[in-house]
This record gives C-alpha cells, structure tokens and sequence, in this order.
C-alpha cells in the first residue's frame, strides 16, 4: 500500500456516434489500460450511442498515459477494433496534489486544450466539484472512422497510501 499514490477512478459515461462493425451498428465495450492493469466495461448490444455509466477503478503508484480502447463484441470471431484514444493523467495528479478546499462548487481550476498529440475532441476542464478535483473529457477515437467517449476522472485517497 505504501507505493500507491492513490486509486483514479475513470467513469465511462458513454459513446457518441461510434463506428460500425456489424452489418447495421456494433455491440461496444471499452477496455482501459495503465501498465499492467487492465479494466474493462461491460457490453452494450446494437448501439452505436451507447451509455455505459461504469466507474473503473485504476491504482496508481506512478502517473502513466492511460489508454482507452473501444471493441465490438463479436460472438463467432475476434472482437473488432472500433477505436482507441490515450491519455495523459499528469494534469489531473498535479491539480489533486494542490490540496485545494473550500472553493465554490463548479470553479475551474485548470484548462488542457486539444493538440495534435492529445485525443481530446474539445477543451477539457479540471473542477472544483461536490468537495472534489474531477476533470470530464471527450476523447476523440484514433484509428477508425469516427467515435468519441465521454469520461471523468476522479481521485479517491487511499488511507496507509503515501498520497500526493
């Protein structure tokens, strides 16, 4: 427990406009990676929209890229690739390691623009919100047609961990 710095929790709110593996529409599931953890959701059938609402629970001792990849499950064959998008947590670890209290609900305390070396489709915003740093994404899908997931990323403390 010492080596952790604590747990991100990554909620998978949902899909937007994913691709099409099947013959009319896919049956998705998101898998997210950090090191050797890997976590993944469960499957939402026929739905190229699909709402998830799954928190994943992530244990960090080292600030790495996560990755996000998103699967059509197939039953016959191997699932198919719909798109993956990687991410960087070192902002959200450096806003959490602010101790930061008592500030009005819905105050932004830092910006991460979208570049060409990030995924993410718009401006993401790290929050004050309901006594918590917590940052929303929208992270665009790579190598595939089209398809975005929408996260959030929280901080859970863990007691006897050498936190931030």
């Amino acid at each position: 427990m010492e080596h952790l710095l604590g747990l991100l929790r990554v909620h998978i709110h949902r899909g937007v406009n994913l691709a099409v593996r099947d013959v009319t529409t896919s049956d998705p599931y998101v898998v997210i990676r950090m090191g050797k953890q890997k976590l993944k959701t469960r499957v939402v059938k026929k739905n190229v929209n699909p709402v998830w609402d799954e928190d994943l629970t992530l244990s960090i001792a080292e600030p790495q890229p996560v990755t996000l990849e998103v699967y059509d499950k197939d039953t016959l064959s191997l699932d198919d690739k719909m798109g993956s998008a990687e991410f960087d947590i070192k902002p959200f670890v450096e806003a959490v390691k602010m101790h930061l209290g008592n500030l009005p609900n819905g105050t932004i305390i830092t910006s991460v623009k979208p570049t060409r070396t990030n995924c993410l489709a718009e401006e993401s915003h790290i929050t004050w919100t309901d006594g918590k740093v917590v940052q929303d994404m929208v992270l665009r899908l790579q190598n595939v047609e089209c398809g975005e997931v929408e996260i959030r990323l929280s901080w859970i403390d863990i007691p006897g961990s050498r936190g931030l």
